[in-house]
């Protein structure tokens, strides 16, 4: 049926065309009903509200459709994420090795730094590091800054005030 919900209806009542969703058309053609039973119509209320409850019907068919079809979405994801529950909770009995391995027993270290050889293949970053670095030259002290401030204030500054 599409998605009545929020379609545009174009309905030709007794008074002309009333244009919008279902609920805009209830809306209007109460509000038409209202106005017809205050000026005493009662044959143009009537058809007022008969043209409102038209609407108001499919409006109420449609609501219906959409609730059963989230109710069924959320009974197929409760049952996907039953299944993925049931299956996550195989993987853990089945699989021994996710346990914390700070529990399992643990092996003793073995001191081997006594030979000096620890069988690893040198590189030549590691024998950078064992040259012992020549000695940087002595830096020169920084030159003062030559007094040009004393320039500065022999020369008048302008007034502002004037």
């Amino acid at each position: 049926m599409g998605n009545v919900v929020n379609r545009v209806f174009d309905s030709s009542g007794p008074e002309g065309k009333v244009r919008g969703t279902p609920q805009q058309i209830i809306d209007k053609y109460n509000q038409l009903a209202r106005d017809a039973q205050l000026s005493n119509d009662r044959v143009n209320a009537e058809n007022f509200q008969q043209h409102a409850e038209h609407y108001m019907r499919l409006l109420s068919e449609a609501q219906r459709e959409q609730d059963a079809r989230r109710e069924q979405q959320e009974r197929e994801n409760r049952e996907r994420q039953a299944q993925r529950d049931a299956d996550r909770a195989a993987r853990q009995d089945n699989d021994p090795q996710s346990d914390d391995p700070s529990s399992a027993p643990q092996p003793d270290v073995v001191d081997i730094t006594k030979d000096e050889d620890s069988g690893l293949v040198e590189t030549p970053e590691a024998k950078a590091d064992e040259k012992p670095k020549k000695p940087r030259a002595p830096r020169k002290p920084r030159k003062k800054p030559e007094p040009q401030a004393e320039v500065a204030q022999d020369t008048p500054a302008p007034d502002a005030a004037e």
